[in-house]
């Protein structure tokens, strides 16, 4: 490995603001922004005690805090109810980490609408591929979170950009980045969700932003950190894959990668619910015509939502409140009570969650099949291959448009958008 890697991606950094985005890319980048705004208003219970000068708002807490306290918040609010949006190429969900740092920074700088989504598609590009170069081959194997370093390296790619950083100060940052890049899986234990959206927000997020401000402040900072004997890859790549860095950073973009939920649902879990909502729509299905179901999972994602504690990251429990309940909603969600209703848990009992190899190799990645055994004989199937959201099936602007104002409303106070 070499060093050369750092002063392409620093000189990209340094650009970004100048360069105007293609017409589809800034609209996808729209509705990214929109999506994670509506995921900060929604889980604006988790928004923390933080401190500091007035610079940024913290949207959940109404006031303003200095600007990695901002960031901080905000990101943890963002992935608070799971509604955020998730990339499954970079390993990552980009916008609770990358959408907050950049919000602090161009608060704090004065800085447009416009440079404001530049820099969160370069935010994007630079954290997925941060994650892709590790070369991590299962979720199984890495051993350090994906979550946070790609949230960490896109947080800070964009807060330098919108700090104004040039190609050296670009370099220093990611420097800073790589220092405090940090977090371990062990989040899947987490059954609070709360060190969880730390991991895979707050901590972007927050130092992302403190990178760019240590730098725009006048420290100096080591440069080549990316690849090399002793940098980023060195210490977390699996399979070191440099290149992925670098290429086509001028020409690809990462955004129409990224997937934005229906629903406040563990990501593994929307392609199930997509093929029982699709099963309820046609034949008509109720708990009480259900005698057994069947969910067939990509065996490298079941482990992640397979009979957990927390409702939105629970297969079973998910399918079985959206069986009783005639759809999946928000309230029910996030209602911890019902993991105890006699009612669900006994349809639960009824679910079987089945991890398949064929469904974590094929492509579009995160598909999902259901299969249910009615009362009166019948045997229904319905395969899932682009959930809602995903790539493969996006959402209209008009749907996440929607989808958002759903998120706000139950907050006191907030007004239509």
């Amino acid at each position: 490995m070499t060093c050369a890697a750092t002063p392409v991606v620093a000189a990209h950094i340094a650009a970004a603001l100048s360069r105007p985005l293609p017409g589809a890319v800034q609209d996808r980048a729209v509705l990214h922004l929109l999506d994670t705004l509506g995921a900060i208003v929604s889980g604006t219970r988790l928004a923390a005690r933080l401190g500091g000068p007035e610079e940024a708002l913290a949207i959940g807490l109404g006031r303003r805090l200095g600007a990695p306290a901002a960031a901080l918040a905000n990101a943890m609010a963002a992935h608070a109810d799971e509604t955020d949006d998730s990339h499954v190429g970079g390993r990552f969900h980009p916008g609770c980490a990358i959408v907050p740092a950049a919000l602090a920074l161009a608060d704090t700088q004065g800085r447009s609408g416009q440079n404001l989504l530049r820099a969160l598609v370069l935010g994007y590009d630079i954290g997925a591929r941060a994650v892709m170069a590790l070369g991590v081959r299962s979720a199984d194997t890495a051993r350090f979170s994906t979550h946070t370093i790609g949230g960490t390296l896109g947080a800070t790619a964009a807060a330098a950009a919108l700090a104004g950083q040039e190609v050296r100060g670009a370099a220093h940052a990611l420097s800073y980045a790589v220092q405090q890049t940090s977090g371990v899986p062990c989040w899947r234990r987490d059954s609070d969700h709360v060190e969880k959206v730390f991991d895979f927000g707050g901590i972007g997020a927050r130092n992302g932003v403190m990178a760019a401000l240590m730098v725009q402040e006048g420290r100096t900072a080591i440069e080549g950190v990316l690849t090399g004997p002793t940098s980023c890859l060195a210490a977390f790549a699996e399979d070191p894959q440099p290149a992925a860095l670098t290429d086509g950073l001028d020409e690809r973009f990462e955004f129409p990668g990224a997937a934005i939920k229906t629903g406040c649902v563990g990501s593994p879990i929307q392609a199930a619910l997509d093929s029982l909502v699709a099963l309820m729509a046609d034949h008509g299905l109720t708990a009480d015509r259900v005698a057994r179901r069947t969910a067939i999972m990509p065996d490298g994602r079941l482990h992640i939502v397979d009979d957990r504690d927390m409702p939105d990251v629970c297969l079973q429990h998910l399918l079985g409140i959206t069986l009783l309940d005639g759809g999946p909603t928000f309230a029910a969600a996030h209602d911890h009570a019902r993991m105890h209703d006699p009612a669900v848990r006994a349809l639960r009992q009824r679910i079987f969650a089945i991890p398949s190899k064929a469904l974590t190799e094929a492509r579009p990645p995160r598909q999902a099949i259901v299969e249910i055994e009615t009362t009166d004989g019948r045997q229904l199937r319905h395969h899932t291959r682009a959930a809602l959201g995903t790539p493969d099936n996006p959402m209209t602007r008009a749907q996440v448009a929607d989808r958002a104002q759903h998120l706000m409303q139950p907050v006191p106070g907030a007004a239509p958008i």
